[in-house]
């Protein structure tokens, strides 16, 4: 296989849904009510999975490049401060914003510029292929968490 081809399937394994449910199958028709309920037994609700999900995603992304990176604080800079969301509209403000680091993700594995190996100049050790996988890895294995809210919560599919 050729660079040029394990960088594309980098680049689709990011959104593709193959082996689990993808972003926009687990966050549709959950309806306002529903979004800021945690199930009994479970710890998060669908808000604040959706949210750690994306600021997870978007500090990486700056990990990745941004030379002056300032590394968050573990776990409040990852987690939502509540249950519920904020406002009416920051549902789908976070959702655009998820799929829009997502594509700015794919970007950079597509970008021959950008060596998928090489250690990340500011970090201690980091690869690109490193974080990529880390973000494929780490958003399956919390959208199956909200695929199992939602089952608590009786709202799947």
């Amino acid at each position: 296989m050729s660079e040029s081809e394990i960088r594309s399937q980098l680049a689709r394994a990011l959104g593709w849904d193959d082996a689990h449910a993808d972003l926009h199958r687990v966050v549709d028709g959950i309806a306002p009510e529903f979004r800021g309920r945690a199930p009994a037994g479970l710890p998060y609700s669908p808000w604040q999975l959706l949210e750690h999900l994306r600021l997870a995603q978007e500090d990486i992304l700056d990990f990745c490049r941004n030379p002056a990176y300032q590394e968050r604080h573990w776990p409040d800079d990852y987690w939502p401060p509540a249950a519920e969301p904020p406002d009416a509209r920051a549902w789908d403000r976070s959702i655009a914003a998820l799929r829009r680091d997502r594509e700015a993700f794919a970007r950079l594995a597509q970008d021959p510029a950008m060596d998928l190996t090489a250690p990340l100049p500011h970090g201690s050790g980091q690869t690109l292929l490193r974080e990529l996988l880390l973000v494929l890895d780490h958003n399956a294995y919390h959208l199956g968490e909200l695929v199992v809210v939602r089952r608590a919560l009786g709202i799947w599919p």
